[in-house]
Order: structure tokens, then C-alpha cells, then sequence
């Protein structure tokens, strides 16, 4: 199974493992919100950690999907959406451990939840102006600076996690090694609480936040749709699927 669930000592352990890079299809993520929103109304679970097995976290979309099926776009775009969405609405506190490559979507999950634990070998990285797609920008703008995340959109370039943590976004950086216990450990202090008080806190401080960032991912969704409907969007997916390089203009 490319996503399970499994629930230990009141956390509910979301884990994706997708060989060989962790890339979700269109089905992938949408099987994402339907187990995220599960696991929050579990009565015996007070916290949702997200992890991944594998080489890195999360490489983002099926780029070979979307290739083969651009038609598919707006069933994939629900799926971040709603799976972003989940995250954030989860009933309880969602702890994301990062390792590797955190591209694209995967960028997404860490926006939306509400910490992030990471490796010290992480980085961050939105691609998506190099894969003929957008999307990205709003959970990352939750995580960093304005002008990091401009930079980092138009270049394409990677983040490591020690530059995420100097700027607050990663609240442990660790050792790949030590990444699933730590993230246990930061899991059980909040698991030890009152699931009542952590429902209650995280709708509170869902509503203190300045920016709606669902409605700016679905803002930048539109983006994302309008730039599929152009040539060189075609042509950045087949240059990365047929060669793994950026295509040329």
C-alpha cells in the first residue's frame, strides 16, 4: 500500500511509502484527505504525524501521470487541495517528519500542518516552474519569508532544512537516524494533553492566522490549470519524463 495508517499510544501515524520516490498520483491523493480527516476524529488519537519511508518524503505529483494525462489535472489539483485542507482542519495537532526530498505537494503537506521535524539531509524544493505547473507558493509562504519563497519558486532551488530551521520553519533538526524518535518523542508531549484543550486550541489558532492560505492555494490553483493549457507546460513534462532535465525555451 503506497499510504497506511497505524495508531500508537494516541498518535496516529500516517506513513507514505511509494517507491521509488514517493511521488502520489492522482488516486494517491485523493485517498490522503479521507485518512487524515479519519485519523483527527478518532476519539483515541490526539495527535497525526505524517512521515514517509523510503529515499525522501515526498517527490510531489506523478509527473509521468500528468504527461500521459493532462486531462487529469483538475482531479489532481482536488486532491492536493483537499488533502492540504485535511491537514489544516485535522481536529488535532498534525507533526510532519521530513527526510530527503521535500518537493512540491510534498512542500504542501508541511504548510499545512502544524510543526515540522527534519533531517538534517531535508531540503525543500518547488520545482514546478521547471515541470510546467504551479502550485506550492501558499503552504510554503506559511513556512518561510516572502522574498525565500519568491527566490526559491523562480529559480527552482533547494532549501536545506538548516536554512528552514534558522528561519523557524522546522521546529527540530536531527539526524536521519534519530528523525522517527524525536518526532515520536515531540508526538507523545502533545499526545499527553487533553484532546478537548488540543481541538479547541488548534480551531483557535487556525483563526488567529492573517491569510486564508486554502483560499490562496486555490487562488494559485487557477495558475496552475491555466498554465496546462500551454505548449511549454507540455514540453517541461516530457523533457523531465523522457530525459530528467529541464526542458530549453
Amino acid at each position: 500500500m503506497p499510504i497506511r495508517t497505524e495508531i500508537r499510544d494516541r498518535v496516529a501515524e500516517i506513513v507514505i511509502d511509494h517507491p521509488p520516490v514517493n511521488a502520489l498520483d492522482s488516486a494517491g491523493w485523493n485517498s490522503l484527505p479521507g485518512l487524515i480527516a479519519e485519523a483527527g476524529r478518532n476519539e483515541a488519537v490526539r495527535c497525526v504525524l505524517i512521515r514517509a519511508e523510503g529515499r525522501g518524503f515526498c517527490g510531489g505529483v506523478d509527473i509521468k501521470e500528468m504527461q500521459a494525462h493532462p486531462e487529469r489535472i483538475t482531479v489532481l489539483n482536488r486532491g492536493n487541495y483537499l488533502t492540504f485542507k485535511a491537514i489544516r482542519d485535522c481536529e488535532v495537532p498534525v507533526v510532519v517528519a521530513v527526510h530527503g526530498f521535500v518537493i512540491g505537494g510534498g512542500i504542501g503537506i508541511c504548510g499545512a500542518s502544524d510543526t515540522i521535524i527534519a533531517s538534517d539531509d531535508a531540503y525543500f524544493s518547488l520545482p514546478e516552474v521547471d515541470r510546467g505547473a504551479m502550485g506550492g507558493a501558499s503552504h510554503l509562504s506559511r513556512m518561510l519569508p516572502l522574498h525565500k519563497v519568491r527566490a526559491a519558486f523562480f529559480t527552482g532551488g533547494k532549501i536545506p532544512a538548516a536554512e528552514a530551521y534558522r528561519l523557524g520553519a522546522v521546529e527540530t533538526l536531527t539526524t536521519r537516524d534519530k528523525l522517527l524518535d524525536e518526532a515520536r518523542a515531540f508526538c507523545a508531549v502533545i499526545a499527553s494533553k487533553s484532546r478537548k484543550a488540543l481541538v479547541i486550541a488548534k480551531e483557535a489558532l487556525n483563526g488567529l492566522e492573517p491569510r486564508d492560505v486554502d483560499r490562496g492555494y486555490r487562488w494559485e490553483q487557477g495558475f496552475t490549470l491555466e498554465m496546462y493549457m500551454l505548449e511549454d507546460s507540455q514540453a517541461a513534462r516530457d523533457a523531465f519524463v523522457e530525459t530528467g532535465k529541464t526542458a530549453k525555451y
